[in-house]
């Protein structure tokens, strides 16, 4: 199947179109096989190879590092029955985070995210069936799976004593808790942001905070519908979920709950932020302005007097007064001083 970097308008539902980075290296599959006595762990780089050495009565845990590859895309959906549109789903990395229940799997699709510099997000695609869990991944520069492999490896935690339902469980907790990691950084960000803005706002700090808002509605907009997303999972029907996992689920469901009201309690921050640095940049505008003005005022009727004097009128008595210019001198002085003194004491300057 030929590959398409954009959504392939008119295209029937569930044909292949891979939305994303071209690359031509290979996918790695990565299969994982347990119970709570025994542990298998293989890297492939062909499909045949992997489904051959799938034990039974094992849990199973497939994960495709990659999905560039249509064609393994499409045999490994034939070789488990999975439907076209879920496939379309699993390759276009555009797909919304949503939750499908089917007849023999249930799907979640989520976005790994991780910080370099800036958030990246990462598709992912995690089924579940009876006792096998397929999970797709853009390789990239984060992986939230390292700690879920590390418990299965030394038979740490519930996971190894679970069915596949926890082991999908753990996944995408694993997700979620790097979405945590994610915000403390944005938290530490946003607090020195704070303290450099309220001690002296300069340019650049206004581009970082204009940086951070637009980071902040892009974790948001992949934050948000995973909301939905296990929403419709904890209330789903399916019988494979366990009635066991429910708790598990139900805290998964309260702590996006938590991400969610973290990220509006930052949004709110940045508004603030914004204020704060608008409202010093005006305070030191009326400050310049004011003064401006005071040195003005003191200098209006100087300009007064010094204008009347200037005027060519032949008969002006003044002019033929030997101590003229000192007394005009010693006027404009007195009356700045005493404007000058009127202003100190009104604490207008």
């Amino acid at each position: 199947m030929t590959q398409k970097q954009k959504h392939n308008v008119g295209a029937p539902p569930g044909e292949l179109y891979y939305i994303g980075k071209e690359r031509s290296d290979k996918i790695k599959i990565t299969l994982i096989q347990y119970n709570e006595s025994l542990f298998f762990e293989n890297d492939f780089y062909d499909l045949n190879e992997c489904l051959a050495a799938i034990k039974p009565d094992l849990i199973k845990w497939i994960n495709v590092e990659g999905i560039h590859k249509l064609d393994l895309v499409e045999r490994i959906g034939k070789h488990y029955n999975i439907h076209p549109l879920t496939l379309e789903d699993i390759v276009h990395t555009e797909s919304r985070p949503k939750f499908e229940d089917y007849d023999h799997y249930v799907i979640s699709i989520m976005k790994m995210l991780y910080h370099e510099d800036a958030v990246h997000s990462e598709h992912l695609s995690i089924l579940l069936f009876s006792d096998t869990v397929i999970s797709f991944q853009e390789p990239s520069g984060g992986d939230a799976f390292d700690i879920v492999r590390n418990r299965l490896r030394q038979c740490k935690g519930r996971v190894r004593k679970m069915q596949a339902d926890y082991l999908a469980y753990a996944l995408m907790d694993a997700v979620v808790d790097c979405y945590f990691k994610i915000l403390e950084k944005f938290g530490e960000h946003i607090e020195q942001l704070d303290e450099e803005i309220t001690e002296s706002p300069q340019r650049e700090a206004l581009v970082r905070l204009h940086d951070l808002k637009r980071e902040m509605i892009f974790l948001r907009r992949q934050m948000w519908p995973v909301r939905e997303l296990i929403n419709n999972l904890v209330r789903s029907e399916t019988e494979l979920i366990r009635d066991v996992n429910d708790a598990y689920l139900r805290d998964l469901q309260d702590h996006i709950n938590r991400l969610l009201d973290s990220i509006e309690g930052y949004r709110e921050m940045l508004s603030s932020i914004m204020e704060v640095y608008l409202s010093n940049n005006s305070n030191k505008l009326n400050e310049a302005m004011k003064a401006l003005t005071v040195i003005s005022s003191i200098f209006i009727p100087v300009t007064f007097i010094v204008g009347v004097y200037g005027m060519n009128f032949k008969y002006m008595p003044e002019l033929d007064s030997k101590y003229a210019y000192g007394i005009v001198w010693a006027v404009m002085i007195v009356v700045m001083a005493s404007m000058a003194f009127f202003f100190k004491r009104k604490n207008w300057w």
